[in-house]
């Protein structure tokens, strides 16, 4: 945060933020708060406040999906175009760029052509350079890295055994691409070459080495150190992606067994405990972090997605409630938690990072968590909304919209972004206001396939 008045340019204009606690200081000392504070409330209407203009809902819905886009378009990798890990160059430089972060990214580009925030042109543009980045950085059986270098296409290892493929990373990017590749789908050269390396790309994947031949998909492989991280994706989290691309590929797909005897065999697959009042019907104790809900649904449509056990948007939505209710009902009692304050997810923190949930809370609550929940609880995401940007937009706001996360209770704001949270708030918010994301994901009739392959019903008009 700025110790002085900073003043940035905007869309619709300009708005005004400062660090009160070390301004009035220094001006108290001088004798010249009152007239501080006078100049202060013309300015910025409130405190707290970017701008005296009240925004209609879908003003502000444009304001964050527009802003939140520029993290992957003006802050993308100058040669890559890739998403950049995170804004600040914590541990490593931003050089370093992200394969799951790019998929998200890349859901929230379609999202911003269709609102106009970007040309189609400068779209075609950026993610030709992403494919053809993909095209030729390392690999590992058609699979990427959770991280690479963005200037030489070499992976940037994640932990010291984690420098060859990771599946998941590799699923939520490829999730990104047949989304751009059945909106792109013009008669031009731009956009044919695009579609092709797309679907090259994808056939590439070798689902099938990463079960080692069993019946469950492995998280890691690496040619140096082969299967040493020995993490079997099993469910109930983030992954569920995973399992339905491995098994919708028309090269490399799993046996149904994999998903059947891998995902769902585990001790927090299913539920079916009341938490507040709500079933859960998957997961872990209140559902855990909120990307649960998110990750694995940019592209995959809950709606009308279900299989002998669950509807997946009730479990969605529940999921969401539950967490909702837990930060209303604040049994830790942490300063500034409402229902106007809500929201626990995976996120930097006064720590660190960390994924919190109601089992794991911290007192930290990150925007992405209520923003990307927006078509689950419509009405109570836009009270976080408004709480977010018209109560707390002045530490909380940046030039690529929300910060990551803050703390009333700890009395800290971070100034600072995420790519695996900018880009769900893009694409989920536009899933709200559209169904866009999902519509073009569900478009890829390989996804139809796969999931009659493992036993889901999908049946939404």
């Amino acid at each position: 945060m700025c110790s002085a008045l900073t003043v940035r340019s905007c869309s619709t204009g300009f708005f005004y933020s400062f660090n009160y606690r070390r301004m009035e200081k220094f001006y108290r000392i001088s004798g010249r708060f009152s007239t501080l504070l006078m100049i202060m409330l013309l300015f910025s209407g409130c405190a707290g406040s970017l701008t005296n203009k009240t925004l209609s809902d879908d003003e502000l819905l444009d304001k964050v999906q527009e802003h939140t886009l520029k993290y992957f378009t003006e802050f993308a990798h100058p040669d890559a175009g890739m998403a950049v890990e995170r804004s600040d160059e914590r541990n490593y430089s931003n050089d370093v760029v992200t394969t799951g972060g790019t998929g998200f990214g890349i859901m929230a580009i379609v999202a911003g052509v269709e609102r106009e925030f970007i040309t189609r042109d400068q779209a075609v543009g950026q993610l030709t350079r992403i494919v053809n980045f993909l095209d030729t950085c390392d690999r590992y059986h058609g699979a990427w890295s959770h991280w690479y270098y963005g200037s030489t296409g070499k992976t940037r290892p994640f932990s010291p055994f984690d420098n060859g493929g990771d599946i998941v990373e590799t699923a939520f990017l490829i999730q990104g691409l047949l989304t751009a590749r059945e909106y792109f789908s013009a008669d031009t050269p731009g956009e044919e070459y695009l579609r092709k390396t797309i679907t090259r790309l994808w056939h590439e994947v070798d689902w099938q080495w990463y079960t080692q031949g069993e019946n469950v998909l492995y998280w890691h492989w690496s040619p140096e150190f082969e299967w040493e991280m020995d993490h079997p994706v099993r469910g109930y989290d983030e992954c569920l992606i995973a399992y339905v691309l491995a098994a919708s590929s028309p090269t490399h797909p799993i046996n149904p067994d994999v998903y059947h005897e891998g995902w769902k065999n585990s001790e927090n697959y299913y539920n079916g405990e009341t938490y507040y009042g709500i079933k859960l019907p998957l997961g872990f104790p209140y559902g855990g972090p909120l990307f649960f809900s998110h990750y694995s649904f940019l592209g995959l449509d809950p709606r009308g997605l279900y299989d002998d056990y669950t509807s997946y948007w009730k479990q969605n939505l529940n999921h969401t409630l539950i967490n909702h209710r837990h930060c209303v009902e604040n049994p830790n009692g942490y300063k500034g938690y409402s229902d106007r304050c809500w929201g626990l997810t995976a996120s930097d923190n006064h720590m660190g990072y960390r994924a919190h949930s109601p089992t794991n809370d911290l007192g930290v609550i990150a925007p992405t968590a209520a923003l990307s929940s927006f078509p689950y609880t419509p009405e109570k995401s836009m009270k976080a909304l408004r709480f977010f940007y018209e109560e707390k937009g002045d530490k909380l706001w940046g030039e690529y919209g929300f910060y990551d996360a803050f703390s009333i209770h700890h009395d800290w704001y971070a100034d600072n972004y995420l790519a695996i949270d900018q880009g769900p708030i893009v694409a989920m918010i536009e899933n709200h206001r559209s169904g866009l994301l999902w519509e073009l994901f569900m478009k890829n009739k390989e996804i139809h396939q796969g999931l009659r392959n493992l036993g889901f019903y999908y049946n939404h008009d």
